[in-house]
């Protein structure tokens, strides 16, 4: 089914990457980089269908050339650490065809790039395995009307009261540095993801697709369920050949949890509504009776009967011979009803919602209790992962490091799975280590255990309260059918009283 990915990423010359290798690699061709010298052959690449460059009227023809264009950026970045390219990964869907895949591109990259001066050269991959997706490089600087590159940034210098420079002590103006576009922007970035998740939703709609994407998490749409991990090309391959992969087995575990959380909340409701319903209809009555249709006799026959009472009426009703009244026919859900009623001592509508609106409460702490649990297990669990990966490639990266640098490029791809899980672990973990900077992974299998069981104490909390209101639901079956009888009574007196009219 369609997924939402789209991540954003900067080439940066300070990370030891090269706009004109990334372009390489992604387009599968041999490009020189004439900034180092560097020939970069990705011929061998498989999996890429598609490959296009699309450039704003005022760029230099010239720029349809992939080589010519990522040079000319080499070219124009002067420093070390200079950010050559953005890029953009995108999944495509798997609904639409390969034509309709490509257009969904083109246009998604013309209206919200190369309509504001970016180049863009992008390529899709797909290897048949279920995960087509593009790459979109877009060049940084903005092109002057002249073909010429613009400057990213200028100075702006800061003004006093009275609108004048402010000198500093040595003999300079005090000023700032203004980025010219506003294409880094977080702003823009969320622009971005948004504009992708509605373009292809128009495209699925187009192809008459019931299927929808939304690049919002789902606490931000407002989904209370707990989100599922990113399987990942491997894992997702094993799953189709029948094979069980730990990733998969989470994943169908969060799945039943999910259903679970939404089935509960589903019938709380369901009994809150009748509550309402049932005292709703007493007021439009002026009653202080919930259940006018079932009136018992009874010394003080101005009160509503109670829950108990209407059990009582129910279970001797279906007790008469050849009653021509409703039965319980289950006598197990009577008892049930009965016990739940007697345990908590409640004997009114009003008791009973204050019941069932305890059991919502109960629910939205454990949900969000489960929530931020499973947020920590997926947190320490991928700190885990990542450290294992960094201290399992490490002898690799430093043996590439060391390596000549006319023989790197040999050297990165015949070790290029494992230098990039490397480089991806080393990124992840300076993230989210926090300040100390040190793997701890017998700590985190330990809080990883710990939660674990915490988790396994709140969904048996979960299964209890699912276990109540299966009782309360019992009392309210039981309720409408001790009321049942009076009405239908009703209803054929009512019918009698017409014919003889």
């Amino acid at each position: 089914m369609a997924i939402y990915h789209c991540s954003i990423k900067i080439i940066s010359r300070g990370k030891g990457k090269s706009a004109v290798a990334a372009a390489a690699y992604r387009s599968g061709e041999t490009l020189t980089n004439h900034y180092d010298g560097v020939t970069h052959d990705f011929t061998r690449k498989g999996g890429i269908v598609h490959t296009e460059i699309l450039l704003p009227p005022h760029a230099p023809p010239d720029f349809a050339d992939r080589s010519i264009l990522w040079n000319s950026v080499e070219k124009i970045e002067k420093a070390k650490n200079s950010q050559l390219a953005r890029e953009i990964e995108i999944a495509l869907p798997v609904e639409l065809d390969r034509e309709q895949q490509i257009q969904l591109i083109r246009e998604y990259v013309k209206e919200n790039f190369v309509s504001v001066g970016m180049c863009a050269d992008f390529a899709i991959h797909d290897k048949q395995d279920g995960n087509p997706h593009a790459h979109i490089m877009l060049t940084m600087r903005p092109l002057e009307q002249s073909g010429e590159w613009g400057a990213k940034s200028k100075k702006e210098y800061l003004l006093d009261k009275d609108g004048q420079r402010i000198k500093l002590k040595n003999g300079t103006f005090k000023s700032r540095k203004v980025d010219t576009v506003d294409w880094n922007s977080q702003e823009k970035a969320e622009v971005w993801r948004q504009a992708w998740a509605d373009i292809a939703n128009r495209y699925l709609a187009a192809q008459d697709r019931p299927e929808r994407i939304d690049h919002r998490s789902y606490k931000r749409q407002g989904i209370e369920q707990i989100p599922t991990v990113h399987m990942g090309v491997a894992a997702t391959q094993m799953e189709r050949r029948g094979i069980v992969t730990e990733k998969g087995e989470h994943n169908r575990e969060i799945r039943e949890q999910n259903r679970l959380l939404k089935e509960v909340k589903r019938r709380i409701a369901a009994l809150t509504a009748w509550i309402k319903e049932k005292a709703s209809q007493a007021k439009e009555n002026q009653s202080v009776n919930p259940f006018p249709s079932a009136p018992i006799p009874s010394e003080r026959s101005e009160q509503p009967p109670t829950l108990l009472e209407l059990l009582n009426r129910a279970y001797t009703e279906a007790a008469k011979p050849q009653s021509r009244y409703g039965k319980i026919q289950d006598l197990k859900l009577y008892a049930k009803a009965f016990q739940f009623l007697q345990s908590r001592n409640i004997t009114t509508l009003v008791q009973l919602q204050e019941v069932v609106s305890d059991m919502k409460k109960r629910y939205w702490n454990t949900n969000g209790e489960i929530k931020q649990t499973e947020k920590l297990l997926h947190e320490r669990k991928e700190l885990i992962s990542q450290a294992e990966k960094y201290l399992e490639h490490r002898p690799t990266y430093k043996a590439y490091m060391q390596t000549k640098p006319k023989k790197q490029e040999d050297f990165f791809e015949s070790n290029r799975a494992a230098l990039i899980l490397y480089q991806s672990a080393e990124r992840y973990l300076k993230e989210h280590l926090g300040k100390d900077n040190v793997l701890k992974p017998k700590a985190w299998k330990a809080e990883v255990a710990d939660l674990t069981q915490k988790k396994s104490r709140l969904y048996g909390s979960l299964q209890t309260l699912k276990a109540e209101v299966q009782e309360a639901e019992a009392v309210k079956k039981c309720v409408e059918q001790a009321v049942q009888p009076e009405q239908t009574r009703a209803k054929t007196q009512n019918k009698r009283r017409d014919m003889e009219l």
